[in-house]
């Protein structure tokens, strides 16, 4: 069994059994929500001096760190030559238009361009991201190029197939249907997977986030990841509860844009053991499915 890695940029993630701690708390103000493309950059050469060759699943703590799940993405392009699939869970498609650089909800269309990811698929949307009145918002490319699909729940995506995207904007009204289709499709096409899980893709009941959150169930994640067409050679978890002020007033504006929920601090600690329950259940099932 590969240890999970911790990289502790916000101290939210509980204790799990066997695993690697790397303190980058340092690089919080830095990364968390958006950053530019050298700061990225720079992330990633301290990520290549400090995560072993091999290694199991990445908690990187809130859903504003989403978007480091590219540079380690980009670290599993460079240790296998053969293509491979990425598989994100997530309530929002994260391939939204930024000016920045990249944040938590523009890094998909990055990862979209990679050599060796031959598709990406954004499974479990049920945010307005996704509905006409953002859809200009969406970066359309990878979409129409066949290198991404948007899987989502209860969403009017007529507007994909007013543009001929029917094929890669799927929208369903059941949890069920979604998962049987996603699947099928699976079957049809197996191939190695890099999963990324987001658990704003979760109802509230099931763990609470700091983003708006969507309607799987621990039972659907657990589905779908066994409707994987192949191996996960890698992974990473997102979406734990947790709470920064940004020094920056220009993050600080951009991330009250979206409206985050406030974090009740009464509540807390039992959003903290759902969360807990919920990273256990998860990595167990990954490790079932590691190469």
């Amino acid at each position: 069994m590969k240890r999970p890695v911790l990289l502790d940029l916000d101290h939210s993630v509980g204790p799990l059994p066997g695993r690697l701690v790397i303190p980058l708390e340092h690089w919080q103000e830095r990364v968390r929500f958006g950053c530019t493309l050298g700061t990225l950059r720079r992330f990633r050469r301290a990520l290549d001096d400090t995560l072993p060759a091999r290694h199991g699943t990445v908690m990187l703590g809130s859903g504003d760190f989403h978007h480091l799940s590219w540079p380690l993405i980009e670290r599993m392009r460079m240790r296998t030559r053969s293509p491979f699939q990425v598989v994100v869970f997530d309530n929002h498609p994260d391939n939204m238009r930024y000016p920045f650089g990249v944040h938590c909800g523009s890094w998909v269309r990055r990862v979209a361009a990679l050599p060796q990811v031959a598709h990406v698929h954004v499974v479990g949307i049920g945010s307005g991201d996704v509905g006409l009145a953002h859809a200009w918002e969406n970066y359309l490319g990878p979409l129409r190029r066949g290198r991404l699909s948007y899987w989502s729940l209860g969403v009017d995506t007529r507007w994909a197939k007013r543009l001929g995207l029917g094929g890669a904007v799927r929208s369903f009204g059941e949890v069920e249907a979604l998962v049987g289709e996603f699947g099928a499709q699976q079957r049809q096409r197996p191939m190695p997977v890099y999963l990324s899980i987001d658990k704003d893709v979760f109802a509230e009941d099931v763990a609470r986030t700091n983003w708006d959150q969507g309607r799987l169930r621990l039972a659907d994640a657990l589905a779908l990841i066994d409707a994987l067409g192949g191996e996960v050679i890698g992974s990473d978890i997102t979406g734990e509860v947790s709470y920064y002020r940004y020094r920056n007033p220009l993050k600080r504006w951009l991330s009250a844009i979206d409206d985050q929920p406030a974090v009740d601090e009464h509540e807390l600690p039992q959003w903290q053991a759902q969360q807990h329950a919920l990273n256990l259940a998860l990595l167990g099932a990954i490790e079932k499915r590691e190469a």
